[in-house]
């Protein structure tokens, strides 16, 4: 007796419909485990999102580092590893995306795009790849990171907003930095390298303003205001969260007030008994 043939699925190339659906059911878990991974709250998931963390730091301190080393075969040699990971973890991103139109339209989608252009196609060179600390900014934006840094360091619990300021501060200082030497560095001869770009950053965000290095241009002008009103908007914020007192996060179950002073026994607006934990620090 002839054994009886299995239907082929369409468009798969003459498979038959059971080698699609265990296909499908292997790309399928492919993606369960990256979204795990991504999102998960597991320890495997956490440990990965550090991971991710360290290389944003480690990608950004590569492209300052190599803004003033000799272009080799060592440093290309970097930036096709840096591009390839990028893309690997943009790629990732991708196929987890809920909506895939929302996450391309994204300003980090376009950061993590220009990023990879920079490091793979070093024609377009290094400045580019500054773009690539903005990633750093959202995963610290990010609900789970941000709740795992929380209950993992005692420092970051105490002084969140600080940090957060701080980080805010410092993306905004490096982005700029790399969009001056990017536009600059060609046509100025004040801006030779990262250096000079973030002397110039510094001192314009600072309102020193030593007059020593100007940009050129109508262009230069406009982004040494934008450095002006947003650079000492997020200077003055991370003034503030440093010099006012010291406030704990703890939901009011009443009123939903979060911020309250660390030995507080009432919510100030609506008079509702709390119960802060507290680890005997005043």
């Amino acid at each position: 007796m002839k054994g009886r043939r299995l239907p082929v699925a369409a468009g798969t190339g003459g498979r038959t419909v059971t080698d699609a659906r265990v296909q499908n059911g292997k790309t399928g878990g492919a993606v369960v485990r990256l979204r795990e991974l991504y999102e998960g709250e597991s320890d495997r998931a956490h440990r990965f999102r550090y991971t991710l963390l360290i290389f944003d730091c480690v990608t950004v301190a590569f492209v300052i580092v190599s803004s003033f080393l000799p272009r080799s075969m060592v440093i290309e040699f970097l930036d096709l590893v840096f591009g390839l990971v990028i893309l690997a973890d943009f790629t990732a991103r991708l196929v987890i995306a809920p909506n895939r139109t929302r996450y391309f339209l994204s300003p980090f989608t376009l950061a993590d795009i220009a990023a990879i252009v920079s490091f793979l196609l070093p024609l377009f060179g290094e400045g580019v790849g500054f773009l690539r600390i903005i990633r750093t900014l959202r995963l610290l934006r990010t609900y789970q990171l941000v709740a795992q840094l929380r209950r993992d360091f005692e420092f970051f619990r105490r002084n969140e907003e600080v940090v957060i300021a701080a980080i805010n501060l410092m993306v905004f200082l490096f982005i700029m930095t790399g969009v001056i030497y990017l536009t600059q560095h060609s046509i100025n001869p004040d801006i030779q390298n990262y250096a000079d770009a973030l002397y110039f950053t510094v001192t314009t965000l600072t309102t020193t303003g030593f007059g020593d290095v100007t940009l050129d241009g109508t262009p230069g002008r406009m982004i040494s205001v934008a450095v002006m009103i947003f650079g000492v908007t997020l200077f003055l914020r991370l003034a503030q969260v440093l010099f006012r007192p010291t406030k704990v996060r703890h939901p009011c179950p009443e009123c939903g007030l979060t911020l309250h002073d660390p030995d507080a026994v009432h919510c100030k607006h609506c008079g509702t008994v709390l119960q802060i934990e507290t680890e005997g620090f005043t």
